[in-house]
């Protein structure tokens, strides 16, 4: 399977990819755990149907130490008692923001609140800006179709 069109090699698409890139690196020194932020992203795109991300945040993830039993629970991660109540709280925003269009109003005050308990200021400034930009790229890799499997760790620095 190919994608319908190579991010890299249109020079439109590349130019605006550089941007979310770069946006996406900019939450490096984060101060909210690495770990939870691969599990938000994985959330993010198996919602999103995006192949090529979770793919990539499954393997990134395992490569930095994440257990194969909590990846592969992520998907089930209410249910699961593999997650921190820390973790419960970023990946109940990570869903609410994503499916923000299923929800009229957007996430609710509870969802918000239950963040706040764990994550200071800044950290959910970090977490909103990594859900939406996760978003942005799960949405532009189901839109070009974009193939999954053949991802390695640290592929795109």
């Amino acid at each position: 399977m190919n994608a319908r069109l190579n991010f890299m090699t249109s020079p439109v698409a590349a130019k605006a990819m550089k941007h979310l890139i770069a946006a996406g690196r900019s939450l490096a020194d984060s101060t909210v755990p690495a770990a939870t932020r691969e599990l938000v992203m994985l959330r993010a795109s198996q919602i999103n149907g995006c192949a090529g991300c979770i793919d990539m945040h499954t393997k990134d993830a395992a490569h930095a130490g994440e257990s194969s039993v909590r990846l592969n629970l992520v998907v089930a991660w209410r249910e699961a008692t593999v997650f921190t109540d820390a973790e419960r709280a970023a990946l109940e925003l990570a869903e609410q923001g994503t499916r923000i269009a299923d929800a009229a109003g957007g996430v609710p005050d509870e969802v918000w609140a239950n963040a706040a308990k764990y994550y200071d200021e800044d950290q959910l400034a970090d977490l909103v800006a990594q859900i939406a930009i996760i978003n942005a790229f799960n949405r532009g890799n189901v839109m070009i179709q974009t193939p999954a499997g053949d991802y390695h760790p640290g592929q795109h620095g």
